[in-house]
């Protein structure tokens, strides 16, 4: 705990000169010496103030479940770490590495969905436009700091354990705004939060956030579904408790994840990796050793979602090594039975949008 704040202390100065910075722009944006583009379609964006690891993706498909039936929906990501420049439409057959894990994530869970990715969404959506004249809603991932677009509904997510008040502007903490930027929000979602977060948990963090009276705030949470075989998703199993787990992955936290696994299975090992890190071939070679060290009648090898489409890189060699990897799915819930009300805030802007 001293060295964590003894490094902060460190890299004050360094933040304090970020957070210039960020002022200096966000003054640019309130004059109205900058502006974000809006546009005539309705355009939702999910986000939030921190780097990493509040859950945006399952809540961005949370979001394409709810609306895919009914409205021609698109997503628009800017495909991070992906080896290739400029708008392009995600296809099935694609790999993380052309379009980036989330956008291919997208794309190959709901193939019927438009999937973009750009490092400009200004000139991203009207592209979308013009090759799908009859899209009716984009979904921009993680864009709550990118104001070059404003958009009709601005989702933001802030995590149960690690929510932007109590944090600091990077490098020293993890925040990329001034906590204050949270008002541009309309919707707040503490997320991750634990299955059984009661009612004053709620109170307390309610009252710690201090939403506007324009905002609306919600306590969501992962609802685990059974993993599935990466390479037939139709072949699934129970994690139950005499399986041994080898978690392979790279993703901001692991812990609400390992937290869900040891209440499920006999043990777990851990290879853990950099956000978005990109397994080498030394990478998949020591998963393969590290699963015949394991000795039990019942082990697998699990990973997330976003995980396996990176994994997927190396695929001939994962085949030829009969590898036994399971993706690990996961659905967003709300708590206190505030799903449908959500919901119909979803719908309402929808609904009551004008251009």
């Amino acid at each position: 705990m001293i060295q964590k704040w003894l490094f902060r202390i460190l890299l004050a100065p360094f933040s304090f000169l970020y957070g210039i910075g960020v002022s200096v722009r966000d003054f640019l944006y309130r004059r109205g010496l900058l502006k974000g583009v809006e546009f005539n379609l309705p355009v939702i964006s999910v986000g939030n103030l921190s780097v990493g690891g509040a859950g945006k993706t399952p809540h961005i498909e949370y979001l394409i479940r709810l609306l895919k039936d009914y409205l021609n929906v698109a997503t628009l990501s800017r495909g991070y770490k992906r080896k290739t420049k400029g708008f392009l439409q995600v296809q099935r057959n694609m790999n993380a590495e052309q379009v980036g894990d989330e956008p291919l994530q997208f794309k190959r869970k709901y193939p019927d969905i438009t999937v973009t990715v750009s490092e400009s969404r200004t000139f991203a959506i009207p592209q979308i436009v013009q090759e799908q004249p009859d899209m009716q809603v984009i979904l921009l991932d993680d864009a709550f700091q990118h104001r070059s677009v404003k958009p009709g509904l601005n989702i933001l997510l802030t995590e149960y354990r690690f929510p932007f008040t109590r944090d600091y502007l990077l490098p020293s903490g993890r925040l990329r705004e001034w906590r204050s930027a949270y008002e541009r929000a309309d919707v707040i979602i503490v997320s991750k939060c634990p299955p059984d977060v009661s009612e004053e948990d709620k109170r307390a963090l309610a009252e710690e956030i201090k939403p506007f009276p324009h905002q609306r705030i919600y306590f969501s949470y992962y609802g685990y579904q059974s993993p599935y075989f990466i390479y037939n998703p139709k072949y699934k199993v129970k994690l139950e408790g005499d399986v041994d787990v080898l978690l392979i992955c790279a993703i901001a936290r692991t812990d609400y994840l390992v937290s869900h696994l040891e209440q499920h299975v006999n043990s777990i090992s851990i290879l853990e990796y950099e956000d978005h890190h990109f397994f080498t071939e030394t990478d998949v070679r020591r998963l393969q050793g590290n699963f015949e060290k394991i000795e039990s009648e019942k082990k697998l090898i699990l990973t997330t979602e976003k995980d396996a489409m990176r994994l997927d890189l190396h695929r001939k060699f994962l085949v030829e090594h009969k590898l036994p990897i399971f993706a690990l799915p996961v659905e967003v819930q709300f708590h206190f039975d505030e799903g449908e009300k959500f919901d119909q805030d979803i719908k309402d802007y929808l609904l009551n949008f004008k251009v």
